[in-house]
């Protein structure tokens, strides 16, 4: 096992104006289970290629343990990389796919079928090794994917979006299982995906990535209770934090409309404008008694058994000083029991004001402590 390390680590395409990967510092512990995430183009998976040295190094270093990769030929690197296609050999049964690059690096055949059987056991394979991979699920080739992987014992993984091709309820069941069975090998693993609710549930840490600059890495709870700024605020959550820019009155208090927005005025002291962002996740958002909050109007209202949840409109002025500005649309969780209907007005208001997300609308950086 090993520890990766990105230094600086740059990829320029040419012809583009901004790197794909740009300055990457990232530091993975032994035995980690990192995600990689953020919208296509972030760059996730030119870092991850980059990693697995599919892609050159343009800048910096990539360290596997105390060891630069940089320049060193894939088949070196002790990595063992997981595609979002399978990259099966359609001829070939489970077990010689699973064993095929044992095979190539000339291992006895003795030790090849006990690797082979010994992963197929934990993948709960062993009764699929002699059929061929068209005879196969989904699920069932991603797994043996992951034991062609498994067999290798390498230092790292290298997973990119394996589970894509999957249907939304074996994508459930599957990420559980490549979950548990990181944390049983205890293999560092570098995982890419865009989806950030498989980031949240899958990672030690989570990684986000935008325009190929690192945001943000940390733990899914804490990345969620503390974004560093609104891209990742924004990206992590669903449904995603309630995000809208008011006014600050010369009082130094955010006003939404006629209603005042409480926060910690020492959250504002740097603050670069008039204006500031706040953020409220709808989980922290409730229906409350009139005149005590945030006057809207529901828009919307979307029931999925367990949870409700309502977006409403609140104008961004008042009845006496009208604005031109859009509606502000919150989307808020309510009783699944007794929901609003559509059209009704609601009062919205945060659970407490430690809740409410603080940040500079000029540069998107968190503000509130």
């Amino acid at each position: 096992m090993a520890t990766v390390t990105f230094d600086g680590a740059t990829r320029r395409y040419p012809g583009l104006d901004r790197p794909a990967v740009d300055a990457l510092d990232l530091e993975i512990g032994d035995g980690e289970f990192l995600v990689l995430v953020g919208p296509s183009g972030c760059g996730k998976s030119t870092s991850l290629r980059m990693l697995a040295g599919l892609e050159p190094v343009d800048g910096g270093a990539i360290r596997i343990g105390d060891r630069d990769v940089s320049n060193v030929d894939p088949s070196d690197r002790d990595i063992a990389m997981v595609f979002q296609n399978y990259a099966l050999y359609p001829h070939m049964t489970v077990a010689a796919n699973m064993g095929f690059a044992l095979k190539i690096a000339g291992r006895p055949k003795a030790e090849i079928d006990t690797r082979v059987k010994e992963a197929a056991e934990i993948l709960d394979l062993t009764q699929y090794l002699d059929r061929k991979p068209k005879a196969l699920s989904g699920g069932q080739r991603q797994r043996v994917a992951m034991g062609r992987a498994i067999v290798r014992s390498p230092q790292v993984f290298c997973m990119d979006e394996p589970l894509s091709n999957l249907d939304a309820k074996l994508r459930v069941a599957t990420r559980t299982q490549i979950a548990s069975l990181q944390r049983r090998l205890g293999v560092t693993t570098v995982y890419v995906t865009h989806d950030q609710v498989e980031a949240m549930t899958m990672g030690d840490r989570v990684a986000v990535l935008k325009d190929g600059v690192l945001q943000q890495a940390d733990k899914p709870r804490h990345m969620y209770d503390r974004p560093a700024n609104m891209f990742v605020a924004g990206f992590i959550g669903s449904p995603a934090m309630n995000l809208f820019t008011v006014p600050v009155d010369s009082n130094g208090v955010p006003q939404l409309g006629a209603h005042a927005m409480p926060v910690p005025r020492t959250s504002l002291e740097t603050l670069s404008g008039s204006s500031v962002t706040l953020g409220v996740r709808p989980e922290d958002l409730h229906v409350v008694g009139s005149g005590e909050g945030i006057v809207a109007t529901v828009e919307l209202v979307e029931e999925l058994g367990s949870d409700a949840f309502v977006h409403a409109s609140v104008p961004h002025g008042t009845a006496e000083s009208p604005s031109s500005e859009a509606d502000v649309v919150l989307v808020a969780r309510v009783n699944p029991k007794s929901p609003p209907m559509k059209g009704e007005q609601v009062t919205l208001a945060p659970s407490s004001p430690e809740l409410v997300h603080v940040f500079d609308p000029a540069d998107g950086r968190r503000l509130s402590a």
